[in-house]
């Protein structure tokens, strides 16, 4: 099946998906997600349990890595090879397209870092790009993109088996929760991932 084939298939199950975000409850200072604390015994945040997958490239725990946007599943994606999905919502940070270019080489964590290395702010404007073009962060355009986006990376066959193979609801706890912050959401993020997964398990 070719990306756009998948990509069409794929927006049409998202259409008729009916996700529901997994509240965070504080309890003492402490967070929790279906009763389970979000930090272990040693006070280290936890990455996941017999419930969920709390994912962040540095946390406790197997899986919470791996469906991390820095883990370096490569794709190509748009003709543009990506070391990891990361590279892309920094890369649209730089209106420069040499620049944005050479965002797609670093490794997750660089890449992540490598913001630093633009003057122009999206988030005074909305306005992101892609190879020079632009695009309204709160568009459709943007979420289309974003579809796209990761439909390429599970042409990466380690993630689309991750993905396939997860039995738990995937949450990301330390998601920005605005737009106007980010250019991917915690509520986006778990959505995508949760979509995908279930997507992918019915294919």
């Amino acid at each position: 099946m070719s990306i756009e084939e998948e990509l069409k298939k794929f927006k049409k199950f998202k259409e008729n998906y009916e996700f529901n975000q997994k509240e965070i409850e504080i309890i003492d200072g402490i967070q929790y997600c279906d009763g389970i604390a979000l930090i272990d015994e040693e006070g280290k945040e936890l990455g996941d349990c017999e419930k969920w997958i709390n994912v962040g490239y540095k946390l406790k725990g197997p899986y919470a890595k791996i469906f991390s946007n820095l883990f370096p599943y490569e794709f190509d994606f748009k003709g543009k090879h990506l070391h990891c999905i990361e590279n892309f919502f920094q890369g649209i940070k730089f209106k420069d397209k040499e620049l944005q270019d050479f965002v797609f080489l670093y490794s997750g964590l660089d890449s992540n870092h490598i913001k630093a290395a633009t003057d122009y702010d999206w988030k005074q404007t909305g306005i992101v790009y892609w190879q020079g073009k632009e695009i309204d962060r709160y568009s459709q355009e943007y979420d289309d993109m974003v579809d796209e986006l990761y439909i390429s990376a599970i042409q990466n066959p380690l993630y689309r088996n991750a993905l396939k193979i997860c039995d738990r609801d995937i949450i990301h706890v330390m998601g920005e929760t605005e737009k106007s912050q980010t250019t991917f959401t915690r509520y986006e993020f778990e959505k995508e991932l949760n979509c995908l997964k279930d997507f992918l398990k019915e294919g």
